[in-house]
């Protein structure tokens, strides 16, 4: 059997989207089949998949507040709460497809987000931020205090000291194997976030996704960086921060209202039929 699928990325982290309006493809999309189509090799390569299906067939409860469902998988096949880059290119497919018009709500299993499509910008309404205290996170022999922030999905937040790099050779190295992080803290494991400061409400990072290694960006791992950075810059509500990752620039803005806005590029940069 072939199917219909497409490629997109939000600044380079990017996904393998598969079309099953209607729930009749893909059955339960198990995880030997997630780790196929990811596989960069053998496969068609993401960090992780994004299937497109319509509330009415994957998540009734939500069918009143969003026509759409985002059923993500890490690449290694476990499900996962939420992914801020993926649904802003779910909602990139939806609109240049014709099947919604912005703004798009979009059901996902850390609930309803509002996406809102300007051009080239695609900005993501995150919900409320969870400040949830601190833990500790190792890569080999180095130690640091991370600050644990849920953006619908765990977050470990660490800030490197000033003169420290996020180069490879550095002290948080390659990131090819998970951090070490508190397991009592984080029972479902975490995506760990390195962080070092560039200006004035400006930031860069590297982060490695549980269920996908070191990917080259994050959205949620974006707003929770900018959240524990406002934090600890006591900055006011509404101020913008810009948030480099290695696949670009995101601009992430925590409101008076207590939301996370995600803004940056999403686009689709291939399509076709695949039999994996």
């Amino acid at each position: 059997m072939t199917y219909e699928f497409l490629k997109g990325h939000g600044t380079e982290n990017d996904f393998v989207l598969l079309p099953d309006h209607d729930g009749t493809v893909h059955g339960d999309l198990s995880a030997e089949r997630v780790r196929a189509l990811c596989d960069r090799r053998a496969g068609i390569g993401g960090d992780g998949v994004l299937r497109v299906i319509r509330t009415a067939a994957y998540a009734p409860q939500w069918v009143d507040q969003a026509e759409w469902f985002m059923d993500y998988r890490n690449a290694d096949g476990s499900v996962s709460e939420m992914c801020g880059n993926g649904v802003r290119v779910f909602v990139r497919h939806l609109v240049d497809a014709g099947l919604a018009t912005s703004p798009v709500p979009v059901a996902t299993r850390a609930g309803i987000k509002v996406v809102t499509v300007e051009g080239d910008q695609i900005t993501a309404d995150m919900g409320p931020p969870r400040l949830l205290g601190s833990s500790e996170v190792s890569v080999g022999d180095r130690t640091w205090s991370a600050r644990h922030v849920d953006m619908g999905n765990p977050h470990a937040v660490v800030f490197l000291a000033p003169g420290e790099t996020l180069d490879p050779h550095g002290p948080v190295g390659p990131l090819l194997d998970p951090p070490v992080h508190d397991t009592a803290e984080y029972p479902h494991g975490v995506n760990v976030e390195f962080v070092v400061r560039e200006g004035e409400h400006h930031v860069a990072l590297r982060v490695h996704e549980r269920g996908s290694g070191e990917t080259r960006s994050c959205g949620t791992g974006a707003c929770a960086v900018m959240v524990a950075t406002a934090e600890a810059d006591g900055a006011a509500r509404d101020t913008p921060y810009a948030v480099d990752v290695p696949g670009g620039r995101l601009t992430v803005t925590w409101t008076s209202a207590d939301r996370v806005l995600l803004a940056g590029p999403a686009v689709i940069v291939a399509r076709g039929t695949a039999s994996l």
